[in-house]
């Protein structure tokens, strides 16, 4: 093939690329929130409502419990349960369709001092998902059943303290994270078919008003690998943390 063949080709793939590519702008918020029980254990709760596009619609709320155990002082095993209600829309009709999700997760805090910033957080989650099936009937949406899919979560998050210190109890803060999620089956109606399902990558800005309370708002840039289109999603997310 000719070199101008080469470019054209080159450039006519460039355009079916970003013509399978979505570019969407979307709101979430947040609460994430733990009780302490005991030296032990404690209750993990946290909840979630997202928007569609251009913040029209109610796309997703989740509630998502669990029961944590304190391995150590750095270590956290925690298993539990999510309930997700997602939008979907068929032809005319919108409901939520219910997906239920068993979750377990290891977290290890890597903790630093006199640093400018305080710790590292890595967790990993494996979740057991049953996303409910749905479909079209008298122009109402039916629910019938669920499939299974398994997925996995890397998480790593960090805080930046914006003034030094060896005990940050409160003040400002940058928070960075990112987490990526990849696929452990191929369910061919769930999944886009591949190992590689979505990417996270986070940056907000905010307050710790005491040990107990931080309130952040960031921008979060979520890149999901679709099976015929990919989107990019941009998102504002409001989020409260609570450790009770």
């Amino acid at each position: 093939m000719s070199r101008k063949g080469i470019l054209m080709l080159a450039f006519f793939y460039s355009l079916v690329l970003s013509a399978q590519t979505d570019n969407t702008f979307t709101g979430w918020g947040a609460v994430f929130a733990s009780y302490k029980l005991n030296e032990k254990l404690s209750i993990h709760f946290d909840t979630q409502l997202r928007s569609s596009d251009e913040i029209e619609h109610v796309q997703s709320f989740i509630i998502r419990p669990g029961l944590n155990y304190h391995a150590s002082k750095n270590v956290v095993l925690t298993i539990g349960y999510a309930y997700v209600g997602n939008r979907r829309v068929i032809e005319t009709a919108s409901d939520m369709v219910p997906e239920h999700r068993i979750w377990e997760q290891f977290i290890f805090n890597q903790r630093f001092k006199g640093g400018h910033f305080t710790s590292l957080q890595h967790r990993v989650r494996l979740e057991e998902r049953f996303i409910g099936k749905s479909y079209l009937e008298n122009g109402s949406i039916v629910n019938d059943g669920s499939e299974f899919s398994l997925r996995l979560r890397y998480f790593l998050r960090t805080i930046f303290p914006l003034i030094k210190t060896d005990n940050f109890t409160n003040g400002a803060f940058v928070s960075l994270q990112d987490e990526l999620f990849v696929n452990l089956d191929n369910a061919p109606t769930l999944t886009n078919g591949g190992f590689f399902d979505q990417n996270r990558a986070y940056i907000s800005f905010g307050w710790r008003f005491s040990p107990k309370f931080d309130l952040e708002a960031g921008y979060m840039y979520q890149y999901i690998n679709g099976r015929n289109v990919n989107v990019n999603n941009n998102i504002i997310q409001l989020a409260a943390y609570l450790r009770l």
